[in-house]
Protein backbone atom coordinates (compact mmCIF):
# COMPACT_ATOMS: atom_id res chain seq x y z
CA UNK A 1 0.00 0.00 0.00
CA UNK A 2 2.48 2.53 0.70
CA UNK A 3 5.12 1.51 -2.36
CA UNK A 4 1.61 2.83 -4.48
CA UNK A 5 1.05 5.85 -2.67
CA UNK A 6 4.66 6.66 -3.00
CA UNK A 7 4.93 5.92 -6.83
CA UNK A 8 1.88 7.60 -7.34
CA UNK A 9 3.40 11.01 -5.70
CA UNK A 10 6.56 10.59 -7.30
CA UNK A 11 5.03 10.58 -10.37
CA UNK A 12 2.64 13.32 -9.56
CA UNK A 13 6.17 15.02 -8.88
CA UNK A 14 7.39 13.95 -12.34
CA UNK A 15 4.75 15.06 -14.48
CA UNK A 16 5.04 18.55 -12.75
CA UNK A 17 8.59 18.27 -13.91
CA UNK A 18 7.82 17.82 -17.41
CA UNK A 19 5.26 20.47 -17.56
CA UNK A 20 7.37 22.74 -15.94
CA UNK A 21 10.26 22.43 -18.34
CA UNK A 22 7.99 22.59 -21.27
CA UNK A 23 6.65 25.98 -19.69
CA UNK A 24 3.41 25.25 -18.71
CA UNK A 25 1.53 27.24 -16.49
CA UNK A 26 1.20 25.90 -13.08
CA UNK A 27 -2.80 26.14 -13.66
CA UNK A 28 -2.40 23.77 -15.63
CA UNK A 29 -2.08 20.84 -12.61
CA UNK A 30 -4.41 18.03 -13.34
CA UNK A 31 -4.75 17.30 -9.80
CA UNK A 32 -7.31 18.05 -6.85
CA UNK A 33 -6.50 15.97 -3.83
CA UNK A 34 -3.55 18.22 -1.64
CA UNK A 35 -0.95 15.60 -2.20
CA UNK A 36 -0.67 14.84 -5.44
CA UNK A 37 -1.25 18.80 -6.09
CA UNK A 38 1.57 19.28 -3.92
CA UNK A 39 4.27 16.93 -5.39
CA UNK A 40 3.07 18.40 -8.64
CA UNK A 41 3.69 22.05 -7.71
CA UNK A 42 6.94 20.57 -5.99
CA UNK A 43 8.00 19.18 -9.70
CA UNK A 44 6.71 22.32 -11.60
CA UNK A 45 9.12 24.57 -8.94
CA UNK A 46 12.04 22.34 -9.20
CA UNK A 47 11.87 22.70 -13.34
CA UNK A 48 11.23 26.65 -13.11
CA UNK A 49 13.69 27.32 -11.17
CA UNK A 50 16.65 25.15 -13.62
CA UNK A 51 15.06 26.70 -15.97
CA UNK A 52 15.72 30.03 -14.94
CA UNK A 53 19.20 28.76 -14.62
CA UNK A 54 20.05 27.67 -18.09
CA UNK A 55 18.37 30.20 -19.41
Amino acid sequence: MKRQKRDRLERAHSRGYQAGITGRSKENCPYQTIDTRSHWLGGWRMAMAERSVFA
